[in-house]
């Protein structure tokens, strides 16, 4: 038999049972949820900026790093909805490497599953009582949700997802805004049609249940660039992909047609330093255009206390063991750069 059964997982009911959110934090989430709601539905006028490290490796930089946004969040609020990157579970293009504190909890260690969903949890909890701001983490595993739906105020949904029917019926589940990358090709009828299952109710099987969703509609688009059959990377945040877009969201029965940039992936080619100067180009086309400015509702960055990247085992403070990130310098001027051209 190929499969060794190492350990049976606790359920999502019991470990939200054994590290609940606080009552004062349940109603915070829930102001943010409709503060985020109302940006993609174009009831408030506001910018998501979506923002963190690659992946959450360590919970003291990570909080200490979420925690740093909270000043700059009460600043730009009028302008700007911050919603701080913890992502739990990263994935992997060829199954190897760090896979996530979920899976992972000491990247040093062995995978310790049990001990991962604890860790993730209790990442999040932190961040939120700390710091005042829900977050955002990618759904890698649709099972997973449950460990984390009464934490999450964003969804993103990757590129080697979005074309995956359990992960498009999901999300069709959720009550957050959920973000549908462009899958690695870079088609947008594949993303769009991720929208647009996503946005209609399903009858499917989840962890073991019959179940029925009610669809969501604040299911959106993520451009993240793309690579073609030559293996180079292709952008698609200018402002003839965007214009594009806008059309085939007018051609498509989709609620609330919304669109999130992610400035870094296959848009910047993994240079870090031009996520700044990607932002900047996205922000002017939404000053340019009407048709943008009311489809683009934010942008993703990845962003540590570090710049750069480091190898797992060198210890460098707030520092990217996996993809590079812009410093902590760099972010928080382009955060107040993004609020001035709002």
């Amino acid at each position: 038999m190929s499969f060794h059964f190492l350990n049976q997982l606790p359920t999502p009911a019991e470990i939200k049972r054994d590290y609940p959110l606080p009552q004062e934090l349940q109603e915070l989430k829930k102001e943010r949820d409709t503060a985020i709601s109302n940006v993609i539905t174009g009831k408030d006028d506001r910018f998501l900026v979506i923002i963190g490290p690659c992946s959450a490796d360590n919970e003291d930089s990570v909080c200490d790093y979420v925690n740093r946004l909270t000043s700059i969040q009460e600043d730009l609020k009028d302008k700007l909805i911050i919603i701080p990157r913890i992502y739990t579970n990263k994935p992997r293009t060829t199954g190897e490497g760090y896979k996530g504190i979920a899976s992972q909890p000491d990247p040093e260690k062995a995978p310790d599953m049990v001990e991962g969903l604890i860790a993730m949890r209790n990442m999040h909890i932190r961040a939120i009582k700390e710091s005042g701001l829900t977050c955002a983490d990618e759904m890698l595993y649709p099972e997973n949700w449950g460990y984390v739906e009464d934490l999450l105020s964003y969804v993103a949904i990757g590129a080697r997802s979005v074309e995956d029917q359990q992960h498009r019926l999901t999300v069709s589940g959720f009550d957050v805004a959920s973000g549908m990358k462009n899958p690695t090709s870079g088609d947008f009828s594949v993303m769009l049609n991720s929208v647009y299952a996503a946005q209609h109710p399903h009858h499917f099987v989840y962890r073991g249940y019959e179940v029925d969703t009610t669809g969501n509609p604040l299911a959106h688009v993520v451009l993240r660039g793309a690579v073609n059959k030559h293996g180079n990377n292709t952008q698609n945040y200018h402002y003839e992909d965007l214009i594009r877009l806008c059309e085939m969201y007018d051609k498509m029965d989709l609620q609330n047609p919304a669109a999130v940039i992610d400035v870094n992936h296959s848009n910047s080619g993994k240079k870090f330093k031009e996520q700044i100067r990607i932002t900047k180009e996205v922000m002017h086309n939404r000053q340019v255009s009407a048709d943008i400015r009311n489809m683009v509702k934010g942008v993703m960055i990845e962003s540590y206390i570090e710049e750069g990247c480091q190898k797992i085992g060198e210890h460098i403070y707030g520092k990217s063991i996996t993809d590079p990130c812009l410093g902590w310098e760099d972010s928080r001027k382009l955060l107040y750069t993004i609020a001035d051209m709002c």
